[in-house]
């Protein structure tokens, strides 16, 4: 699987590297500035890309947006993007640029090994990778204001948690350590309180639900 890597800081750079070639991965390009990260994603046609948020020479949102344009080149490209901090905007940018094939991590999560690769891997395969505490402000925002969320059982709020973040039923139950089809029940549920229609599609059912806690249906 061919990986395009953007992150400025050489030694979190040179250790992404080495940890994705770790696991089987085959690095494509590995660059520290936008301009150099969109001649990578034009010309190397990776699997995925691994990108920072903030890159030279901006610092602000190069990152991203070189990556936007590129999948906008190419639809369906999948992007991960790593950030310092929780930035919802950053995340909404992501969410609405079209299906699938998406992920928002913070950096910490680079630092666990496993979890980094199975994201990695996860939006390389079309699905969505969203960082817990993008969800959970996400949960917290909605919860405020809006009685759907408010109709759902502490179980039902675990499940949509995870559901958010972009596990599958299976990965649900093995989580909670309940069975795939309590799982199936809690989500029929969520989706009949919160309006959305049933999907199964694991990705547009995450796409539904983060749309619905971005501010989307009511």
């Amino acid at each position: 699987m061919r990986v395009v890597l953007a992150e400025d800081l050489f030694l979190l750079r040179d250790g992404l590297v080495r940890l994705l070639e770790a696991y089987g991965f085959e690095i494509a390009a590995a660059v520290e500035s936008g301009p150099e990260l969109e001649r990578a994603l034009a010309e190397s046609e990776p699997d995925v890309a691994v990108v920072d948020v903030r890159l030279p020479p901006t610092h602000t949102d190069e990152g991203l947006q070189c990556a936007l344009a590129a999948r906008r080149a190419r639809p369906g490209l999948p992007v991960l993007v790593l950030s310092q901090h929780v930035e919802q905007l950053y995340a909404r940018e992501l969410l609405a640029d079209g299906d699938g094939g998406i992920g928002y991590l913070l950096k910490d999560r680079v630092f666990d090994a496993e979890q980094f690769v199975d994201a990695v891997r996860r939006v390389a395969a079309g699905g969505t990778a969203m960082d817990p505490q993008v969800i959970q402000q996400l949960l917290a925002r909605g919860s405020a204001g809006d009685r759907p969320l408010g109709r759902l059982t502490p179980r039902e709020r675990e499940v949509l948690e995870l559901m958010a973040q972009g596990r599958s039923n299976a990965g649900i139950a093995a989580q909670l350590v309940v069975t795939e089809r309590a799982v199936a029940k809690h989500t029929s549920n969520i989706f009949g309180k919160l309006g959305l229609e049933v999907s199964d599609d694991d990705n547009r059912r995450v796409l539904a639900v983060l749309a619905y806690l971005d501010g989307g249906p009511r």
